[in-house]
């Protein structure tokens, strides 16, 4: 194929913050994890596919059952189960508690 350009489960994206390998970022619509450390502004390689441990908010409503959607919260770089204000990136692979401060997310690249 002509038009064929690569695999979609990592994607070149733009830093808006320095990041290390594993950590995400969330650049428009796309959320992405890390591959190797990334400077802020640089352009690194993210992946958009696949299930991570993450960081995860402690709130109260903030765990989520196994298949719940899972949302992230910009301003402090963490996942939730609560969808007000914050962005789509995927599911719970794994049923998490409010008190956790991790948790397992299947990303379903952009949405």
């Amino acid at each position: 194929m002509k038009n064929y350009i690569q695999e979609g489960d990592i994607l070149p994206l733009t830093a808006p913050y320095a990041v290390s390998s594993g950590g995400g970022v969330l650049v428009g619509a796309t959320f992405g994890v890390a591959v190797n450390d990334v400077a802020n502004g640089a352009v690194g390689a993210f992946r958009v596919e696949g299930v991570f441990s993450l960081p995860k908010s402690t709130a109260a409503s903030s765990g989520g059952s196994q298949g719940a959607r899972a949302y992230w919260i910009a301003a402090s770089k963490v996942v939730t189960a609560a969808s007000s204000g914050n962005t789509l990136i995927g599911v719970f692979a794994k049923t998490c508690a409010d008190a956790d401060a991790t948790a397992e997310v299947r990303l379903n690249g952009s949405f």
